[in-house]
């Protein structure tokens, strides 16, 4: 079968390898669809947050067909259409720690699947994974709510989608004037353009001044981590998911307990994916739009190149039909 596979760092390759075979407790997928994230690219160079070995497949974001089940799997069967978890345990990581679904067959522990209800596409299911990361985000959020969210990345966007779904007010903050247009074709009801003036004066401007109940960060910039804490009215909650190895700028720290923030690290979305999967399945918003361009399997370098090319793509997926 053919794999894409991650060699050593800065090294990647479109490769045969043999095709996985269910263990007592695993489920072998045959992949329909697969996203790729920026965190792919830490692990391609060798940054990712927890420690991994080469050689590894990617693909954490991924829809697929169960083709074969294990002795001791009695949840699914052959055709049924499923999503994984990727963030299952602290130091387990599917598709970094161990292999993942950019393969044209995959193995994948029986426990870490849902069930795709078929009122979601391939192409969403694709999507669950960082909607469930955004789901998870704006927990909290409702009708009463303003929110404002860094970024208009994927994980910002499905933000977008959920926190307006939910009845807030949706403030999106991101440099990119397409990016703009698709937060507000999601829900949002200001787009922000950080470089026309202070973030912070204009979240005010389109509050009266009272700022935001909520603050998604999902750019992972530095800058907009420490206007998170700017934006966020008396009492808010800030929700860091953007991720940044290193980094640092100046922050008004003060402001945490001059505001009384409460503020939390999110790293993927344990707990969360069946309500997110019933969410998505009944939300009114298709988030196809994410989605840039499709690659075929076999040209699944190609399309790491194009979602380098940031300026032009939001979200690229690689197929397997």
């Amino acid at each position: 079968m053919k794999s894409v596979v991650f060699q050593g760092p800065d090294t990647a390759a479109v490769m045969d390898r043999d095709t996985p075979l269910a263990g007592s407790d695993d489920v072998v997928v045959r992949l329909r669809q697969v996203g790729i994230c920026h965190s792919d690219f830490d692990l391609l160079a060798d940054r990712y947050i927890l420690p991994i070995t080469y050689p590894v497949v990617p693909g954490h974001e991924w829809t697929g067909e169960v083709v074969e089940t294990g002795s001791a799997v009695g949840r699914f069967g052959i055709g049924d259409r499923v999503v994984g978890e990727c963030s299952v345990a602290d130091d387990q990581h599917f598709g970094f720690t161990c292999d993942g679904a950019m393969a044209e067959y995959f193995k994948v522990p029986a426990a870490w699947l849902h069930r795709l209800p078929d009122g979601i596409d391939d192409t969403n299911g694709a999507l669950v994974e960082p909607f469930a990361v955004a789901y998870k985000a704006t927990f909290g959020f409702d009708a009463s709510s303003t929110v404002a969210i860094f970024g208009g990345g994927p994980i910002g966007l499905c933000a977008t989608a959920s926190a307006a779904a939910k009845g807030a007010q949706v403030i999106v903050i991101e440099p990119d004037p397409r990016r703009r247009e698709l937060a507000s074709a999601l829900g949002a009801a200001h787009v922000v353009d950080p470089a026309q003036a202070p973030v912070a004066d204009q979240v005010a401007d389109a509050t009266a001044g009272r700022g935001a109940d909520g603050v998604v960060e999902a750019s992972g910039n530095p800058v907009a981590m420490a206007d998170a804490l700017r934006v966020a009215a008396y009492g808010a909650h800030v929700v860091n998911v953007g991720i940044d190895v290193g980094e640092t700028v100046p922050a008004e720290l003060g402001l945490i307990v001059g505001k009384a923030l409460r503020i939390d690290g999110q790293v993927g979305s344990v707990d969360v994916w069946p309500a997110a999967i019933r969410f998505l399945s009944r939300l009114p918003v298709d988030l196809s739009a994410i989605v840039s361009r499709r690659f075929e399997l076999t040209q699944a370098l190609a399309a790491f190149d194009a979602a380098k090319d940031r300026a032009n793509n939001v979200k690229i997926h690689v197929t397997n039909v």
